[in-house]
């Protein structure tokens, strides 16, 4: 495991791509661009990752883990089935708050998906995140409502596409207020079940 004093080519490589794939696009930003921020040789990028479509994947499943870190910090403190919703919203108002290089512009996910064609395995990464977190809303209003999946689901899905909107909202915005507004909304949705 790497230590924060020496870190692997493999964790400056994927430290720089987060940081530039989030600030200017995965489009947008090139292999060279990597490397020279990474301090590695290009042939280092390929000795780690097979193209820049591995790299986009690692950098994805990075994301991925990192709201599920996000996601289980909240969880420990969530004694009851309503915390444990708001905690997905308090984990994506986290994810507003970090101090990315040029500010908050949303999602990574979305971001990167929305660069990404149609079929690229990058996009079905982003919407299995995206399920998972709607099936974790779901498992915990399973909590609350008892024997009405149909009612699970689509209150799963109502809290899902509050979260995304205000997801895309914040970014825009740059701050997560709109993150707190949509934590609140949720709030009020779930205690009146």
């Amino acid at each position: 495991m790497a230590t924060a004093g020496k870190l692997t080519a493999r964790d400056r490589l994927m430290q720089a791509a987060a940081s530039l794939f989030y600030r200017d696009g995965v489009s947008a930003t090139g292999i060279d661009a990597i490397t020279d921020r990474a301090g590695v040789a290009k042939q280092s990028l390929y000795n780690n990752f097979a193209s820049k479509a591995d790299l986009i994947a690692a950098y994805l499943s990075a994301r991925h883990d990192e709201w599920l870190g996000l996601y289980a910090r909240r969880l420990t403190a969530a004694e009851t089935p309503v915390a444990r919703i708001l905690a997905v919203f308090e984990a994506y108002e986290d994810h507003a708050e970090f101090a990315y290089e040029n500010g908050f512009r949303g999602c990574g996910l979305l971001n990167a998906a929305s660069e990404l064609p149609a079929g690229h395995a990058g996009r079905a990464a982003v919407r299995r995140h995206k399920e998972e977190v709607e099936a974790i809303l779901a498992g915990h209003l399973r909590e609350i409502v008892t024997g009405d999946n149909d009612r699970i689901e689509r209150t799963a899905a109502q809290l899902s596409y509050l979260l995304e909107g205000a997801m895309a909202r914040a970014g825009l915005e740059g701050n997560s207020r709109c993150l707190k507004d949509a934590r609140m909304m949720a709030e009020s949705l779930v205690t009146a079940l």
